[in-house]
């Protein structure tokens, strides 16, 4: 299994970008999909997750209305529209995978496979 994460940058704060993570050797469909960050000295904090038909997602707070996320099924890649950047939005962006859930989790412990993370910071 392999997430490749990219689309990570630098960026002025109120601009915006947009992260892919690409899947290979899983059921994509099968899998809810969630985007997690981690600043320096940081915690691994949860952004943002979608379900597996894409038809529920969930954001942290601290996102709601500038970040959204999205999925191809038909591309096996999941998407994070990321909009008026704010300094505090710098971090490694991680993406992940979760089988399947009823309820898919916010929670980092729950998915079982990861991507490399990709950089996003967001200058003053």
């Amino acid at each position: 299994v392999q997430l490749q994460a990219s689309g990570g940058g630098l960026v002025q704060a109120g601009g915006s970008l947009r992260l892919s993570c690409a899947a290979s050797g899983l059921t994509f469909n099968r899998y809810s999909m969630g985007w997690f960050r981690q600043a320096p000295g940081k915690a691994r904090q949860f952004v943002t997750l979608i379900h597996w038909n894409g038809g529920s997602t969930a954001y942290a707070d601290s996102v709601k209305g500038r970040f959204t996320i999205s999925r191809d099924n038909t591309k096996n890649t999941v998407y994070l529209q990321m909009n008026s950047l704010k300094r505090d939005d710098t971090a490694v962006y991680y993406c992940a995978a979760d089988l399947a859930p009823v309820l898919p989790s916010t929670s980092a412990g729950a998915y079982e496979y990861w991507g490399q993370g990709t950089q996003v910071t967001v200058s003053s």
